[in-house]
């Protein structure tokens, strides 16, 4: 808000919309920084429609690395071959981000059914 009014912003391209992301993400940590524990991504998430389609944070990249993080977890699979340390720190990176967002999203899921009855 500027002056007790919102702030009108014309979006001309996807870094437009990227910038609002990353001030909600800022937002969202100093709200966090006097007490607060929001989720980051469960606010970006929630406010998203208010001003951008949702396939502006699509990426074919990351759910290509989410296919095989699940593939090798169901299969029994290593995505590469060799032991650990021979894995690319990258893939190690990634494969700990989405085992952390999919148990909030099994964990977000469970609440609801509980609070649904």
């Amino acid at each position: 808000m500027i002056d007790g009014k919102r702030e009108k912003r014309e979006f001309t391209c996807d870094e437009d919309v990227w910038q609002i992301v990353d001030l909600l993400i800022e937002e969202t940590k100093e709200v966090n920084a006097e007490g607060k524990e929001f989720d980051i991504a469960r606010s970006v998430d929630a406010q998203i429609p208010f001003f951008a389609c949702r396939n502006i944070v699509y990426s074919k990249e990351c759910q290509k690395d989410i296919q095989k993080y699940i593939y090798c977890k169901e299969f029994g699979v290593s995505p590469y071959e060799g032991s650990f340390e021979k894995h690319p720190a990258r893939w190690i990176d990634k494969s700990f981000i989405i085992k952390k967002a999919l148990a909030k999203k099994e964990n977000a899921e469970i609440e609801k059914a509980k609070k649904n009855g």
